[in-house]
């Protein structure tokens, strides 16, 4: 973000163009609280109206009829249950199931106009844009399905029409709110080390994310554990990580760990914990690791 006094338009323009504005909103009269209102106001207003024109007699996959609710619970608690203790699940499941929302015509609108931040809701946009297929706000836009604020996970239709056998969104969005998110937020005790759901090293997030969610594929089409293992050699094959900063042999070997052990989900949880101190693999996780705010994650195809 810029601090920099410009005007109006050029202010609302540099926005549909880079989602970048500036802090304290200066283009904009009155003191910081109105100018950040009136600057709201014009920014994600001029910004649903580009988004509505760039989309305008496109469609996107529809959404399932039925419970959304349960589609995410059936999705997520496999993972839930291997991460968490008994205690915990039943509330870590509640939080996931109001936290996964589907990015449509519907309800684009008003994300965008309400969103917290400028850049995230910009980038929203673009996910959104990506999934009708229409020209994006900007060359260099992120083309994803899917994205994590805090604990939110934002999920393009496209999800629905996801070709890859070891590709869930949802799972792999739900599995950064574990970092993301503080235990005494959704009503759990905390201590001085035991702050977020889930102790995973910054820089492995990618890495935990992508492990979670081809495990849960592997698991989701495994009855016996020779064809976890066949799968996860399946997946070594042709992994398909379009993310390009994450380690895929260091995926792939997780996944395969993880399948041939008995407790595949702390498996990957170890694999990814931080490197500060050991820790058994049949512990529970714990410490405290930074909040992450807004997180891309996965590419759609150009």
């Amino acid at each position: 973000m810029a601090l920099h006094q410009g005007t109006i338009a050029g202010e609302v323009a540099r926005y549909l163009r880079t989602g970048d504005t500036d802090v304290l909103y200066h283009a904009w009269p009155g003191g910081v609280l109105e100018r950040a209102e009136r600057a709201k106001v014009d920014l994600r207003g001029a910004l649903v109206r580009e988004v509505l024109l760039r989309a305008e007699g496109r469609g996107h996959a529809p959404i399932p009829q039925g419970d959304g609710i349960a589609l995410v619970r059936g999705k997520v608690a496999p993972m839930v249950r291997g991460l968490f203790p008994r205690a915990e699940q039943d509330v870590v499941l509640a939080t996931l199931e109001r936290s996964v929302v589907f990015m449509t015509a519907e309800t684009i609108q008003a994300l965008l106009l309400h969103h917290a931040w400028d850049h995230s809701a910009w980038t929203l946009a673009n996910l959104y844009l990506a999934g009708v297929g229409a020209e994006l706000l900007a060359g260099d836009a992120p083309r994803i399905v899917g994205m994590s604020v805090e604990a939110t996970c934002y999920v393009s239709p496209s999800y629905f029409v996801e070709e890859s056998p070891f590709a869930d969104f949802v799972v792999h969005e739900a599995a950064h709110i574990f970092h993301n998110c503080k235990r005494g937020a959704i009503g759990l005790g905390r201590t001085r080390t035991k702050e977020w759901l889930l102790d995973v090293d910054f820089v492995e997030r990618e890495t935990f994310a992508y492990a979670c969610e081809a495990y849960a594929c592997v698991l989701a089409r495994a009855n016996r554990p020779a064809e976890r293992r066949a799968l996860a050699a399946e997946f070594a094959r042709d992994p398909r990580l379009s993310d390009d900063s994450v380690d895929v042999p260091k995926v792939v070997g997780i996944v395969g760990e993880a399948a041939a052990a008995r407790h595949g989900w702390k498996v990957i949880l170890r694999r990814c914990a931080p490197t500060g101190g050991p820790r058994p693999v049949a512990s529970h996780p714990v410490g405290p690791e930074a909040a992450g705010g807004a997180e891309p994650r996965r590419m759609c195809p150009p």
